[in-house]
């Protein structure tokens, strides 16, 4: 048997392999790309079998935060300004605060995040992101912070009755990168600059696995082209490789835009028989060093951004917020189309729930 002929079989087997993993519900995609002089974005995909409902939203300094998890909630102060995607306008699913640190929630059906024990503190799964983006300026901060599992995460029921299943991605204007999973009830951290791309089931560690096959094909000889997240990961992994390492911010962003949209699913395009396999509604690119969050929709032709160094952050400073839901279309900086606005309410978690 020839080597091609090796490969194909092998491909095949694995491929078989991955049709074994629980399908997970919706499937998104995350990839950081590292370029010189340090150069760093950070691309994410939202992919949901429905209309997220997301809005853009301004958080400033000093807020007092709650895990919105009952009386046993988890409470702070926000040390740290963000520009913050919702989902359903009852949870921070992606952002970027003012240091320089990205969070991205994506989903991860193997999710399972223990029972609370008595007296131990809570945080809601929707508000997992922004106590990230809130309180801690690096991924090594966050890291340090949270790996002795200082509160257990709670996952009510998303608006739309499904499971709230999600890991977390963080990466910061160094480069480093942290994937942080609840497996079996107990906190798994991958921290490491290494960790660039990250998609739904499996769990990550399986994930590394099967793309370390794929590394030894090599993408001229075969890539798997499914939507599934195993694929997905593969494929980002590969065009992420091949960028050129630039300091041109614009080039940079082009490269990481294009990788993204390459994994990602048109708009219309869902399967019943395959639950993970949902449309891409929006896409976000996080710049690092100069502190721009880029936002892409599926439904507008082009992408707009917002420059966090114009924006206030100040204590005490308003609440703003950028709509989204009535198919309103952004070109260009949109960082003045903020309103004032409250604040939404989390999706609140109810002891026993």
């Amino acid at each position: 048997m020839d080597n091609t002929m090796l490969h194909l079989t092998v491909a095949v087997l694995v491929t078989a392999l991955i049709l074994l993993v629980p399908a997970g519900a919706r499937a998104c995609t995350r990839a950081v790309y590292l370029g010189k002089d340090g150069m760093v974005i950070t691309g994410r995909s939202m992919d949901w079998s429905e209309d997220i409902k997301s809005n853009l939203w301004v958080f400033p300094r000093g807020m007092a935060r709650d895990g919105a998890a009952g009386p046993s909630s988890v409470t702070w102060t926000s040390k740290y300004g963000s520009v913050v995607a919702s989902g359903y306008d009852v949870g921070t699913a992606d952002g970027l605060n003012e240091k320089g640190l990205a969070a991205n929630l994506l989903y991860l059906a193997e999710s399972e995040y223990g029972t609370p024990a008595k007296g131990k503190k809570l945080l809601n799964i929707g508000t997992w992101a922004q106590y990230v983006l809130d309180n801690f300026a690096t991924v090594a901060e966050a890291v340090k912070a949270l790996a002795p599992e200082p509160f257990v995460i709670v996952a009510p029921a998303l608006p739309n009755g499904k499971a709230s299943a999600l890991h977390l991605s963080l990466s910061d204007a160094s480069g480093d990168s942290a994937i942080l999973e609840y497996v079996g009830g107990k906190l798994v951290i991958h921290h490491g600059r290494q960790y660039q791309v990250m998609t739904n089931s499996p769990t990550f560690d399986q994930q590394l696995a099967l793309n370390t096959y794929w590394n030894t094909v090599g993408g001229r000889a075969f890539l798997p082209g499914t939507a599934r997240a195993a694929d997905r990961f593969v494929r980002a992994s590969y065009y992420l490789g091949l960028l050129p390492q630039t300091a041109d911010a614009r080039e940079a962003l082009a490269g990481i835009v294009g990788v993204l949209r390459t994994v990602s699913v048109p708009l219309g395009v869902s399967d019943p028989g395959q639950p993970n396999i949902s449309p891409t509604r929006w896409r976000t690119f996080s710049d690092q060093k100069d502190l721009i969050y880029f936002f892409d929709s599926a439904t507008s032709p082009s992408l707009f951004w917002v420059k966090l160094a114009d924006l206030d952050f100040t204590k005490g400073a308003a609440v703003r917020k950028l709509t989204l839901t009535d198919g309103q279309l952004y070109s260009g900086n949109a960082t003045d189309k903020f309103v004032a606005s409250a604040p939404f309410v989390f999706l609140p978690y109810t002891p026993g729930q």
